[in-house]
């Protein structure tokens, strides 16, 4: 390897570890709020429909904040979005840790969410826009560790703070990680594709090369980003071309796909489901330290085998080890409520079902949604489909513990487990392989498939 090539690769990598520090404040503040709960209630007296409120806020801060990112990234830029985000991170932490009353933290919660729904569109779009292909993988599934390492540190930060009651500490933490990821960005370009579109083509070859992006697919990103009318009027350019609108549709359902086996609800409430079966209420709660460094790990492998495995292939395994997953554990989980001695062998099925979707189903949604998109309607398309994924989080977020009281937690785990494989087919009959190839080579797959 060349000095130039070393030089790039450290480039490439220092990009994509400053971009992905909004994942780590996504994983963060999705993560916290189910410890800091426990202090927040009886300060303020909340009841469980406030309790529901101030979680659920986030999320639909989010679902809106991952409708408009992807616009916003387009006339600002991606870096300029994330810096951004950065800021109402900062803004948004601070807020919550000095909120006095339910209505101001729900606000709070609320401006947090628009910076988790953008950076969620966003960090995926900078780091795929601006690395080789031979590297895009490994490098924007970053992102998905960074996440699941955010949610550890939540749940670790937690722990360490519950002797205190301190919950204004615990929200206020994120605010130092989203300063880092303002002034980061301040230190970098934006990407090649979104230079191309404003015509600043001399600026878009001088990115492309520091990063080790070749003449060639520098060449096909320029020539893919500003045809079709792109950046003039992706709403128009969509309406006109069926194959954007059958591609942006498919990254929509890969978006439902991450969270329809139900991935949230074992994040969210395993020490509630713990709880249920037996376990004591402080051993409940170190259960979410243990998915934590499930996810974790399970999420590094990931990270090392996916530009080798193969998008594709990896998301199938992914879906089928959930599906067998979910259908022993409804079966453990059952006999566990009458015999509590079951209930570890529950948390080792969790245990296993998030290391698959972790593994597997989150790092390649994120990063076939990043991939399939047009890069003709990239800020609209990925929009919609971040919307579709944070819709399907908050559903299951605020309906799995009323479906668990309704029909119980085995049948629940039982539909999670069929709708798995009905991922499993649509995967099989709509995804491509996308290990390796260039965004246009992929565009133009749709395009011949769906014209």
């Amino acid at each position: 390897m060349t000095t130039a090539d070393t030089q790039a690769r450290r480039y490439v990598r220092l990009v994509s570890w400053t971009a992905a520090l909004g994942g780590l404040l996504f994983g963060y503040d999705t993560g916290v709020i189910s410890g800091a709960l426990l202090f927040i209630a009886p300060e303020f007296d909340m009841s469980p429909a406030q309790e529901g409120w101030v979680t659920s806020m986030l999320l639909v801060g989010a679902a809106i904040g991952a409708l408009t990112g992807g616009r916003v990234a387009d006339g600002l830029g991606r870096r300029g979005t994330l810096m951004i985000g950065g800021v109402i991170f900062v803004i948004g932490s601070l807020w919550c840790a000095f909120s006095s009353s339910v209505g101001s933290l729900g606000a709070a919660r609320t401006l947090l969410g628009l910076a988790v729904g953008a950076v969620s569109i966003v960090v995926p779009m900078f780091i795929a826009e601006k690395v080789p292909a031979d590297v895009r993988g490994k490098m924007v599934s970053l992102n998905t560790l960074m996440i699941v390492i955010g949610q550890l540190v939540a749940f670790l930060v937690n722990s360490a703070l519950a002797h205190t009651a301190n919950w204004e500490l615990m929200l206020g933490f994120a605010a130092v990680p989203g300063l880092i990821l303002t002034v980061g960005m301040l230190f970098l370009a934006d990407t090649p594709v979104w230079y191309a579109r404003r015509g600043r083509h001399q600026q878009a070859c001088l990115v492309a090369q520091r990063a080790g992006i070749g003449a060639d697919e520098l060449a096909q990103l320029v020539g893919e980003s500003t045809s079709s009318g792109a950046g003039r009027g992706e709403w128009r350019t969509f309406r006109k071309h069926r194959w954007m609108q059958m591609t942006v549709l498919v990254a929509v359902v890969i978006g439902v796909i991450q969270q329809i086996t139900g991935v949230n609800a074992i994040v969210y409430f395993a020490p509630t489901l713990m709880n249920q079966v037996g376990l004591s209420v402080t051993n409940a709660v170190y259960t979410s330290i243990v998915i934590g460094t499930v996810s974790v790990i399970a999420c590094w492998v990931g990270l090392q085998i996916i530009d080798r495995v193969g998008r594709r292939r990896l998301l199938l395994w992914g879906l089928g080890i959930n599906v067998l997953s979910l259908a022993v554990l409804a079966v453990v989980y059952g006999r566990a409520v009458e015999a509590p001695a079951l209930a570890l062998v529950a948390l080792g099925l969790m245990a296993v079902f998030i290391a698959s979707q972790q593994a597997a189903v989150s790092p390649t949604t994120w990063l076939l949604i990043s991939e399939i998109v047009p890069l003709q309607v990239r800020g609209l398309g990925m929009g919609v489909a971040g919307l579709a994924l944070w819709a399907a989080n908050w559903a299951v977020a605020q309906f799995f513990l009323p479906l668990v009281e309704a029909v119980s937690a085995s049948a629940t785990f039982v539909m999670f487990a069929v709708l798995g494989i009905a991922a499993f087919g649509f995967v099989r009959a709509f995804i491509p392989e996308t290990k390796g190839r260039g965004l246009d080579e992929v565009g133009e797959e749709f395009r011949a498939r769906f014209s």
